[in-house]
C-alpha cells in the first residue's frame, strides 16, 4: 500500500505511513543513504519512527519526496530491487509528475517491466515509459535523442527478453561504421577485429543483460549477430529482433535498405542522436530523413528523448545542456543578418 500523508505545510511535517516494516530498511538504504540522497536533491529533512516517515521542508519539495518514496516502496512490493540509480529515477519521475500532472509510471500497472537473467528493467523517465510501451506494440520503433537516455540499452534488453522467451529466434545488432570508410582495410586484424570497436556499446549492453557464457555461446551459434550496417544488404531478416544503433550516421540510401530488410515475425528498433552526425558535410542523415518521411506510416512509432531523460551521471545532463545552448548561440549568430542587409 502506498504512503499517505496527514499534514502538509512548510511548518508541520508531511507524514507517510507504510504497512510493511520489513521493506523499510531496504527503502532507506544502507546507512540511510537513499533517504540522504532524497534530502540532498530536494533540500528537505527526513526522519523515521516505526512505520512512519517524517518529511520537513517546503510543501512542493515534500510532495515530490512523497511521490519518490512511494515509487520506491511500490518497486519493493513488486520484488524489484532499489539502488542509487532507482532513487535518482524515482526523483526524476516524481518531479516530472509535478510538472506534467501525469500518473506515476512506476505505479501504473501498465508500465512494462523487462526481465532478463541479470536485470529487472523499468522506465526511469516518462519518455522511457513511452518507449517501452512502443517496443511492446509497434514493429518499427525509432528512439531519437541525446546520449545517456537509454535508447539502445532498453532496446537490447527487450531483444534479450524476447530471445529467451522464444518470441524471436535471433538478435541482430548493427551500427554504421562511418569513421572507417576506406580506412577500414588499414586497421590491423581480420574483419571481425576491424569492426568490433565500432560495435562495443552493443556488446556492453548484451553483457549487462545476459551471463557472459551465454553471450559467447549465442554469438557462436548465430542466435546473436553483431555486424556493420553494410552487411545487411540483400538479406531478409525474419523472426529476429533487429537493432540499428547510431542511426544518425546512416545515409538515406542505407536507411531505406535497412528498413526494407524487415521480414515475417521480426521487429526493428532504430536509435540515434541527431546532434552527433559524423557523415560528410552535406550528406543527409538517414535517421532524420526516415523520421520525417515515415511519420504518418501506420505501425511505425517515434519516441523523442531530451536531456531530461538522461539517466547517466547527472553531469552528463549538464554537458548536454551546455552544448545545446552553444548550438543555439551559433545558430543565432549565423542567422543574424548584417546591419542594413
Amino acid at each position: 500500500m502506498s504512503g499517505r500523508y496527514k499534514t502538509q505545510s512548510d511548518l508541520a511535517p508531511l507524514i507517510i505511513e507504510y504497512n510493511d516494516n520489513r521493506l523499510l530498511p531496504v527503502l532507506f538504504g544502507q546507512y540511510d543513504r537513499n533517504l540522504a540522497r532524497i534530502e540532498e536533491t530536494l533540500n528537505i529533512r527526513i526522519s523515521s519512527r516505526g512505520n512512519q516517515i517524517f518529511l520537513y521542508g517546503k510543501s512542493q519539495a515534500l510532495e515530490i519526496g512523497q511521490r519518490a518514496l512511494n515509487k520506491l516502496y511500490h518497486r519493493l512490493k513488486e520484488g524489484l530491487p532499489v539502488d542509487a540509480a532507482e532513487v535518482d529515477a524515482a526523483l526524476r519521475l516524481a518531479s516530472t509528475d509535478d510538472v506534467v500532472g501525469l500518473r506515476s509510471v512506476n505505479q501504473n500497472t501498465d508500465n512494462p517491466v523487462i526481465i532478463t537473467p541479470k536485470r529487472h528493467i523499468t522506465a526511469h523517465s516518462i519518455a522511457q515509459s513511452s518507449y517501452l510501451k512502443a517496443l511492446k506494440k509497434f514493429k518499427i520503433v525509432f528512439g531519437v535523442g541525446p546520449a545517456g537516455t537509454g535508447k539502445t540499452y532498453l532496446a537490447v534488453a527487450k531483444a534479450a527478453a524476447q530471445l529467451l522467451s522464444g518470441e524471436v529466434d535471433r538478435i541482430i545488432l548493427s551500427r554504421p561504421a562511418v569513421e572507417a570508410g576506406e580506412r577500414l582495410g588499414f586497421l590491423p586484424g581480420d574483419m571481425r577485429e576491424k569492426i568490433d570497436p565500432y560495435l562495443a556499446p552493443l556488446y556492453d549492453a548484451l553483457y549487462d543483460m545476459l551471463p557472459a557464457d551465454q553471450v559467447v555461446n549465442r554469438i557462436g551459434s548465430g542466435e546473436i549477430e553483431i555486424a556493420p550496417l553494410a552487411f545487411m544488404r540483400g538479406r531478409t531478416l525474419s523472426h529476429a529482433f533487429v537493432i540499428l544503433d547510431e542511426a544518425q550516421n546512416a545515409t538515406r540510401v542505407q536507411m531505406k535498405m535497412f528498413l526494407t530488410r524487415l521480414g515475417e515475425g521480426s521487429q526493428m528498433v532504430i536509435t540515434g542522436d541527431p546532434s552527433q552526425i559524423d557523415l560528410p558535410r552535406g550528406a543527409v542523415s538517414g535517421l532524420n530523413n526516415a523520421v520525417e518521411t515515415l511519420s504518418c506510416v501506420k505501425g511505425i512509432k517515434t519516441i523523442c528523448f531530451s536531456e531530461k531523460d538522461i539517466v547517466r551521471h547527472e553531469l552528463v545532463t549538464e554537458v548536454v545542456k551546455a552544448y545545446e545552448a552553444e548550438d543555439r548561440r551559433r545558430n543565432i549568430h549565423q542567422n543574424r543578418k548584417p546591419y542594413g542587409g
